[in-house]
């Protein structure tokens, strides 16, 4: 790694692949597109990026899957998280927002992909929320115990 202190750092969820950002990422966005949905299996991706020689991967390497001639995503080969998506002849590359260690520090400015959003997605805020605790058994919670990399090196 070089010999400045990273900005942010992140890494998949059992701790295979560890990144670190050297900048202060830019752009951050959620794309609805029907191809990000699949890559995260969810209603949209979360991804802000910083230049390429910005990213250091400080524990292992990601699989890459290119996902259409002009994109590449790149993913923990053993526990699945998404963690890259870049376009291949840009000088940028972006992570899964949700795979930094401390997601709450970048807020998405930016919705992509709109013409694919889930119209469901504009009233989820709406639904009714509980605590886990609320409603697991203290006998589910213990099982519940944490497996992932804690959210630091």
């Amino acid at each position: 790694m070089p010999d400045s202190n990273p900005t942010l750092t992140g890494g998949c969820q059992c701790g295979a692949v560890r990144y670190a950002l050297m900048s202060e990422p830019t752009e951050p966005s959620i794309c609805h597109c029907r191809m990000c949905q699949k890559a995260f299996g969810n209603y949209f991706s979360a991804l802000t990026g910083v230049p390429r020689k910005d990213l250091v991967w400080t524990k292992g390497q990601p699989g890459i899957f290119r996902s259409s001639e002009a994109v590449e995503r790149g993913f923990c080969r053993d526990c699945g998280t998404p963690l890259t998506y870049s376009y291949l002849e840009h000088d940028r590359i972006s992570v899964s927002i949700g795979s930094l260690d401390d997601p709450g520090r970048v807020t998405p400015e930016v919705q992509y992909g709109i013409e694919s959003r889930i119209p469901v997605f504009e009233s989820l805020h709406t639904l009714p929320g509980q605590r886990t605790e609320d409603y697991v058994s203290p006998e589910e919670l213990a099982k519940m115990a944490s497996r992932q990399h804690p959210d630091r090196d």
